[in-house]
């Protein structure tokens, strides 16, 4: 079995240009988290998810990464999963 990249992230953080592109994505990294999270809780798989929102399992793997999701969309998310949904903005 290879190396995953997981793996050498520790020694990668190291590297100040790949920390800051590492830490810009935190907010992405954070909403694919809380939904995988959702989803694992409701003991619920992709395709399951998918049939409630009316999508494909391959859109449930692209809304998972987090990546450029609307709030509309992890609203519906939310329901698929039985789950509430709280938007936090935080003080920095």
């Amino acid at each position: 079995m290879g190396m995953r990249v997981l793996d050498d992230l520790p020694a990668m953080l190291d590297n100040p240009e790949f920390k800051a592109s590492y830490d810009a994505l935190e907010q992405e990294f954070a909403i694919a988290r809380a939904l995988v999270n959702a989803r694992a809780d409701a003991d619920m798989t992709q395709a399951e998810v998918a049939g409630r929102m009316g999508v494909t399992q391959s859109s449930i793997a692209r809304i998972e990464s987090g990546k450029n999701i609307s709030i509309k969309t992890i609203a519906r998310y939310a329901t698929a999963v039985g789950k509430p949904i709280r938007l936090d903005i935080l003080p920095t």
